[in-house]
């Protein structure tokens, strides 16, 4: 008997352990919140390609953006950029139900109305990806882009678009565009966008732009689908079907290495099922007026189950501008494991290469 009492209170003690243990590892969890309160803050969306095909994952995404819309305040949230394939391919009729079990118009449709919690609050900038043209993966320079993204769809986007060019087709729209903001630090910037491995003509026309006297003291940055690898190198050359295109080491050669002014690069495009890392990258170059240049790459879509899972885990990143107007400080958060208190252990990734810092001069 004695025995048996012994061992009761060993299993009791264990399972109230166990609790302890499950309430302490609960209670670690920290919502986002900025590290001064004088700082500002971009949101950087991965591609939501895998949320958008299958219809069981796009509330996911439609749930971060929500967290976007809740968070402005706390956050102080000035832009929110996207790393472009918004989709899992342009024009797909008639998809197997494999691969993807929503048509494209639905994924754009989607993709749209998840932005749609964003207009009129904060300005967004999207890029787009090569599952954003053509029908199968860039077949062809054609994409619903413009359709569901118009510059008039978020006025506060439109209020900060400066200068477009044409696309592939002859019209202008934001596929390559340039937006200018000032931080409220007083720190002037030039966001451009650049179309999928961006033609010679698109790369010429934004060091036109870039190099106008009127933004010649601005921080210029790049925001591009394809341009990074997860070993932190510029993407030399890819196999699709365009041959007038330019990758990342052409983008850095021709466009923001002879600059003065272009000081961050972002990206999306990479990944290996479920390998966090993988997705990821970040180097520091200097442009030719020996500023540092800054270059990042960030995506999940293949985490959460692959790439037919859930469409990445809700990972988004936080970039935290400090009002030294210097130091960036970077974490990866996922609004989808945050949503509940029994998965609110797992909302922060704070590897190095998930949390770290960096300055712009």
């Amino acid at each position: 008997m004695k025995a048996f009492y012994s061992r009761t209170a060993a299993v009791l003690l264990w399972c109230m352990v166990g609790v302890l243990s499950a309430h302490a590892q609960q209670s670690k969890y920290t919502a986002p919140a900025l590290s001064n309160p004088a700082s500002w803050s971009v949101i950087m969306l991965p591609d939501p390609q895998t949320y958008q095909k299958f219809e069981r994952n796009q509330p996911l995404f439609e749930l971060m953006t929500a967290w976007i819309s809740d968070n402005i305040k706390r956050l102080n949230i000035q832009l929110v950029i996207c790393t472009g394939d918004l989709v899992e391919q342009n024009e797909m009729i008639n998809p197997n139900g494999v691969a993807a079990d929503q048509p494209s118009r639905k994924q754009w449709a989607s993709v749209a109305r998840a932005f749609n919690r964003l207009d009129g609050k904060v300005p967004y900038i999207l890029a787009a990806g090569n599952h954003d043209y053509g029908y199968s993966n860039i077949s062809v320079r054609r994409s619903n882009y413009n359709h569901y993204f118009p510059v008039d769809k978020n006025f506060l986007t439109q209020n900060i678009v400066r200068e477009v060019a044409l696309n592939a087709e002859g019209i202008p729209t934001l596929e390559n565009a340039a937006y200018e903001f000032v931080s409220p630090t007083g720190r002037n910037f030039l966001f451009f966008t650049l179309e999928f491995a961006p033609r010679d003509t698109v790369l010429a026309w934004a060091t036109k732009v870039a190099s106008m006297e009127k933004y010649k003291n601005h921080t210029a940055a790049v925001l591009t689908h394809s341009y990074l690898n997860s070993e932190n190198a510029r993407i030399q050359k890819e196999n699709y079907p365009v041959t007038d295109g330019n990758y990342g080491e052409a983008i850095w050669k021709k466009l923001v290495a002879p600059s003065a002014n272009f000081q961050l690069v972002f990206s999306g495009h990479i990944g290996a099922e479920n390998d966090a890392r993988a997705h990821v990258g970040f180097r520091v170059d200097k442009n030719a007026g020996g500023k540092k240049v800054s270059q990042m790459v960030f995506n999940a879509q293949a985490m959460g189950g692959g790439w037919h899972g859930n469409g990445g885990d809700g990972w988004l990143r936080i970039l935290e501008f400090l009002p030294d107007g210097k130091t960036v400080k970077v974490k990866t958060f996922s609004p989808l494991f945050a949503i509940s208190p029994a998965t609110q252990q797992y909302a922060w990734r704070t590897a190095p290469y998930d949390e770290f810092e960096f300055s712009i001069d």
